[in-house]
């Protein structure tokens, strides 16, 4: 019976994980739902693969949310335009899930678009030419998804850890 609950937990586990796409936190989820199981079935995930898993999440989590500021600071953008690229991509991903609402692509189109339209204003208010600023708002975009491709990455080594613990 124990492995008819560890199928139905990775299942679930897989739902959390694809909830990442969407800007929501699916590899804690994931991490909490495995934390239940293994205080109603004492020992079944020790606390090192707990603690790796926790580890990986908080790894996703940080490159997730410096990425659109790394992409704008390498593609030329000021300190203010890394700031705006986090801003932006938290208000794009809001914003694009309720006016795109094609699940995955809604979120991801706009916490790309919000971060670089953020950056976009922001260096263009420097007085910076609307090339460059154009560059910089691109890094940002393609930083923003980056992010959240490395924060899905993240998940799916998670699970899979996850998923050898729970049947090796």
């Amino acid at each position: 019976m124990l492995y008819f609950w560890l199928v139905l937990l990775m299942i679930v586990n897989a739902f959390c994980l694809a909830t990442v796409l969407f800007a929501l936190p699916g590899n804690w989820l994931m991490i909490t739902a495995t934390i239940l199981f293994t205080l109603w079935h004492k020992g079944t995930f020790s606390i090192y693969i707990i603690i790796a898993a926790v580890v990986l999440a908080f790894l996703g989590e940080l490159i997730e949310f410096f990425a659109s500021a790394g992409g704008a600071r390498a593609a030329g953008g000021s300190k203010k335009s890394m700031a705006a690229a986090i801003i932006g991509a938290i208000l794009g991903a809001i914003t694009g899930t309720i006016v795109i609402p094609i699940p995955v692509f809604g979120t991801l189109i706009g916490s790309a678009l919000g971060a670089a339209s953020a950056v976009l204003i922001v260096e263009k208010s420097s007085g910076r030419q609307f090339r460059r600023s154009l560059r910089t708002a691109a890094g940002a975009g393609l930083g923003q998804i980056f992010g959240i491709g490395a924060k899905f990455f993240a998940g799916v080594v998670i699970w899979i850890i996850f998923a050898f613990a729970a049947f090796l």
